[in-house]
């Protein structure tokens, strides 16, 4: 059971049902949650049963059963706890979502300050230590052997342990978000500080993976194929998290220092009247690679796609016009020169909703041509 939170929301959000809302998110039950209450309940029946052996079969499965659903109450008030501290430190809250893995909380940002980084993972697992104090002190004062005194025992120890767990120092667990805050806070880079907690995360998921099945083989006893398993899925999702959490952080340093010159091709402005042999000559004079037509109050309005002036016969190109070889530029297929970073990609991904390129206007003057495709070679190098 854990209990994970992820800075943003994916774009079609966590499938689910929406029970409730919260700090102004919806709050998602998953399907998947239906899968592990039936599986967390028929791992905790046995337990149950050594620990009140006089009740019977029924009554066992609706002991754990209710051990289960107190369990996702707990990760619940964990997710709260999460959602408004980071809402209270100004961050706006997607949504709340219970899973097969315990729950999250989805942000529209990341907290600008280390600090307020550190209080939102870690007020969840605080969270789940009152509550295991609270249901400890219950279980002290219910009647001995009473089936609520056994309820309120498995939700003190299982609280404990989620808390424990998410304070380890990796992520995507809280303990790595209080990680990456204390190497944000030394470095003054969170890039660094995600980068570092990612990969301390892939630590903890090796290890996580192989304690859960060492520590048998160390008793002398022959791991399970369900705990072999169980430390497998766990595993995988911390390796998961982890490495999301590593690429994430490359692919937005990557955008941090994204620029117009890296990404645009040197383009030269002649009128949309030129010959194809004026645009020629003008593209050689410049040293630049594309040619971009301008209308008689000097904004672009289209480009020349090279391959099709290349094919204009040589008698032709002083008599052929530009125009007849160009492809339109729709309004608003521009970018602003001075761009960088996220704002750059973010006026490249808008304007290529409409046009694969786009004119780069430097003070009013045709600098450059952007392709999206070069975009997304200049972020994705692998691909």
């Amino acid at each position: 059971m854990t209990a994970a939170s992820s800075r943003t929301r994916p774009a079609d959000g966590t499938k689910g049902w929406v029970i409730g809302h919260a700090a102004g998110a919806p709050v998602i039950l998953a399907p998947s949650w239906l899968v592990a209450a039936v599986v967390l309940t028929m791992l905790f029946a046995p337990t149950v049963r050594s620990i009140a052996p006089e009740i019977g079969d029924t009554t066992t499965y609706v002991v754990a059963l209710s051990f289960v659903v107190l369990l996702f109450v707990s990760v619940f008030l964990h997710e709260l706890a999460h959602g408004f501290t980071a809402r209270a430190c100004g961050l706006q809250v997607r949504e709340f979502a219970i899973t097969l893995w315990g729950g999250h909380t989805a942000f529209g940002g990341a907290a600008s300050r280390p600090g307020a980084s550190a209080l939102i993972a870690v007020v969840g697992p605080l969270t789940n230590l009152v509550v295991a104090g609270a249901c400890w002190l219950g279980a002290l004062a219910a009647p001995d052997g009473g089936l609520l005194g056994v309820i309120a025992y498995l939700s003190a120890v299982a609280n404990a342990f989620v808390a424990a767990f998410n304070l380890i120092p990796g992520l995507p667990l809280d303990g790595g978000r209080v990680l990456e805050a204390l190497v944000w806070r030394v470095s003054g880079d969170r890039i660094r500080g995600s980068i570092v907690a990612g990969w301390a995360g892939r630590v903890v998921a090796v290890v996580f993976a192989v304690w859960a099945v060492g520590l048998p083989l160390l008793r002398g006893e022959d791991p399970d194929l369900f705990t072999i398993g169980w430390a497998a899925l766990i595993g995988a999702f911390l390796w998961s998290g982890a490495t999301g959490a590593i690429r994430g952080a490359q692919s937005e340093r990557t955008i941090g220092a994204l620029t117009v010159a890296a990404i645009a091709r040197p383009a030269v402005a002649v009128p949309l009247s030129a010959s194809v042999a004026f645009a020629e000559s003008a593209l050689v004079s410049a040293g630049a690679a594309e040619v971009v037509l301008t209308g008689p109050d000097g904004r672009p309005v289209a480009y020349v796609d090279a391959a099709a002036a290349a094919a204009v016969p040589g008698p032709s190109r002083a008599v052929t016009a530009v125009h007849a070889v160009a492809v339109p530029l729709p309004p608003g297929a521009l970018v602003d020169g001075r761009l960088v970073g996220a704002e750059l990609v973010r006026a490249v991904g808008q304007g290529a909703r409409t046009s694969p390129a786009l004119a780069v206007l430097l003070d009013g003057q045709v600098t450059g041509l952007i392709f999206a495709t070069d975009v997304v070679a200049a972020l994705n190098p692998r691909a």
